[in-house]
């Protein structure tokens, strides 16, 4: 008889409604992967994308999945089985992943749940120093930041340019970071000022005070003055909002800069940017254990912090993607199953 568990299912795009709470089939463990039962498990972009149907992609992009499907990736949780190839891992360790991401970005890697099984290779030991509710709101914001900024780590082909994506030394350099409240940009304000950056972080007025108590040398809130007209000669951008008019920070970096977009779906200034001899890449982010493990030691001595929006039990995940989509959100939204 198959063993069951409580998950949140989709089973048709839609709004956050058609997310329900309800019984299904706990998930098979292959012989190098570790099932996990999950504690926390925090939102992302990419949740919301799905739950809809990926609608803002070109038509041809779309995703057809088998429903119904579990959403999310990012985990914390405790190991209860691991596979017969497995070291590393024992049961009854307190973990934290990104799970099967990009590869199952277009069918749900299946964190909404008690349970999801776990390739160990993207498995990381959770900081002992943080809860599991910190733990689930780090992975993919965190990866994104450290791929980004610190290492690749990865020599995956790059969906979004023909050239391998490559951090840029940040000592001493002036890194200014739009969006810098939200899930990616906080992590990526902590993350240039430890290696050695000035950071100018770009938000609202609402996250000054937490942004300064992240090591932000200097806040500019965006809906008071346009950032690009006060912020000159930055040797990098890192754009963490994505949308129109990204553009415009261009004329803020200095000759030979980089600008780093973590969504470049509608950047529209490769020309002036190739003019002004800046370099403007990006990448996809991708699960990785290693680089979990190495960031984690940031965040047990508490060089870093994840930064919690809000929390809210497993069953009223319709709920949380609600407050997902009334923005500002400031860190990460994590539901919550103890």
């Amino acid at each position: 008889m198959t063993e069951m568990m409580k998950a949140v299912r989709l089973h048709a795009f839609g709004g956050p409604e058609n997310l329900k709470y309800e019984d299904a089939p706990r998930p098979t463990m292959g012989c190098t992967e570790v099932l996990v039962r999950v504690y926390a498990v925090s939102l992302n972009p990419p949740d919301w994308y799905l739950r809809d149907g990926y609608r803002a992609l070109p038509p041809e992009w779309w995703p057809h999945p088998h429903f119904p499907l579990i959403l999310g990736t990012d985990i914390s949780g405790v190991v209860v089985a691991v596979g017969k190839n497995v070291s590393g891992f024992s049961i009854g360790d307190e973990v934290y992943s990104m799970v099967r991401f990009p590869e199952r970005a277009m069918e749900g890697s299946g964190a909404y749940a008690d349970y999801v099984s776990v390739p160990a290779s993207e498995l990381a030991l959770k900081p002992q120093s943080i809860e599991h509710v910190q733990a689930a709101g780090a992975p993919m914001s965190l990866l994104t930041a450290w791929q980004f900024l610190v290492e690749l780590g990865h020599d995956a082909p790059n969906p979004f340019q023909s050239f391998k994506h490559t951090p840029v030394p940040l000592k001493g350099r002036t890194v200014v970071v739009n969006g810098a409240g939200g899930g990616v940009g906080h992590l990526a304000v902590q993350i240039a000022k430890w290696k050695g950056a000035r950071v100018i972080a770009v938000a609202s007025s609402r996250n000054e005070a937490l942004l300064r108590d992240l090591g932000a040398d200097e806040f500019i809130d965006y809906t008071k003055i346009a950032p690009e007209t006060v912020v000159k000669n930055a040797d990098l951008v890192i754009d963490t909002s994505g949308g129109t008019r990204v553009e415009r920070f261009l004329s803020s970096i200095k000759q030979g800069g980089a600008m780093f977009l973590v969504n470049p779906l509608h950047f529209s200034g490769q020309k002036e940017a190739a003019e002004r001899g800046i370099t403007v890449s990006t990448t996809q982010v991708r699960s990785s254990g290693a680089q979990l493990s190495a960031a984690g030691s940031l965040l047990e001595t508490g060089i870093i912090r994840v930064v919690i929006d809000s929390t809210y039990p497993l069953q009223m995940a319709s709920a949380a993607h609600k407050r997902a989509l009334s923005g500002s959100i400031q860190g990460k939204i994590v539901l919550t199953h103890f």
